[in-house]
C-alpha cells in the first residue's frame, strides 16, 4: 500500500476558522483557543497531559490514533513558531520543550533555511520548495510509513489546493470566532475529491472524516 499524506486531529471553529492573525509568542494560535481544543485536551490520551485521568470514547480514540504508522510529519513555519522573515538567532526551537510529541522526522516549511536539531527522538528540518518536493522528502524520510500534515491552515490549504491530501480528520468545535484564518466556508468544498463521514461526539464537536475519492 503507498504512503499516506495525513491530516489528523486538525480542529476548527463552526465557522472554519483554525488560527487567528496575530500570531505571538504568547498566543500560539492567534486567537483565544481554548475552547477550541478543549475536546483534545480532555482526553485520557492527550500528549501533553501531566495528570492521570481524561475521558475515554470517541475523541479519545481520535487523540489516540495520533501518532499510528507516522513515520514523518510536515508542517507550516508558522506552527513552529511565530517569527517572520529571515532566522536572526536559533535559539528559538519549537512551542514543544524538549520533549517535542512528534516523535520523527519533522519538515518545517520555510523560505529561510536554518541548521536541523534533535530534541528527543524528534529532529526537525527546515526546507524550501514546493508541496510535491517536500511531500517526497518527507516519505523518504518515513520509512515506508504515513507522513502527517500537521498544519496550520495555510499549509493545509496549500497541500489541499496541489491535490496531495489523502485522507482529513477535522474536529468542528462548537465555538465562533468570526474573523481568522479559514479552512473553509463548508466542508462540503472537499465532496468532489473526497467521501465525507460526520460523527458527533457526546463533547460537543464533530468529527469529519474524509479520504479521497
Amino acid at each position: 500500500m503507498s504512503q499516506l499524506l495525513r491530516v489528523q486531529n486538525f480542529t476548527v471553529s463552526s465557522d472554519g476558522i483554525a488560527a487567528g492573525e496575530n500570531q505571538s509568542f504568547e498566543s500560539p494560535f492567534g486567537l483565544d483557543h481554548g475552547d477550541l481544543l478543549a475536546w483534545a485536551g480532555a482526553t485520557a490520551s492527550w500528549p501533553n497531559r501531566t495528570e492521570p485521568g481524561g475521558s475515554r470514547g470517541l475523541d479519545d480514540y481520535f487523540a489516540r490514533d495520533f501518532a499510528h504508522n507516522i513515520g514523518a510529519e510536515i508542517m507550516g513555519r508558522n506552527k513552529f513558531g511565530p517569527q517572520r522573515g529571515p532566522w536572526t538567532d536559533h535559539e528559538w526551537l519549537g512551542w514543544w520543550g524538549d520533549e517535542p510529541p512528534f516523535h520523527t522526522p519533522v519538515f518545517v516549511m520555510t523560505h529561510y533555511e536554518r541548521p536541523s536539531f534533535t530534541l528527543g527522538d524528534t529532529t526537525f528540518h527546515f526546507i524550501g520548495g514546493d508541496p510535491a518536493t517536500v511531500l517526497e522528502q518527507a516519505k523518504k524520510a518515513a520509512d515506508g510509513k504515513d507522513v502527517r500534515l500537521g498544519g496550520g491552515v495555510t499549509t493545509v490549504k496549500e497541500f489541499l489546493d496541489t491535490d496531495l491530501v489523502d485522507t482529513l480528520h477535522v474536529v468542528v468545535s462548537p465555538v465562533t470566532f468570526g474573523s481568522g484564518l479559514r479552512l473553509w466556508e463548508s466542508p462540503d468544498e472537499l465532496l468532489d475529491r473526497f467521501h465525507l463521514d460526520v460523527v458527533p461526539s457526546p463533547s460537543g464537536v464533530t468529527h469529519h472524516l474524509f479520504w479521497r475519492k
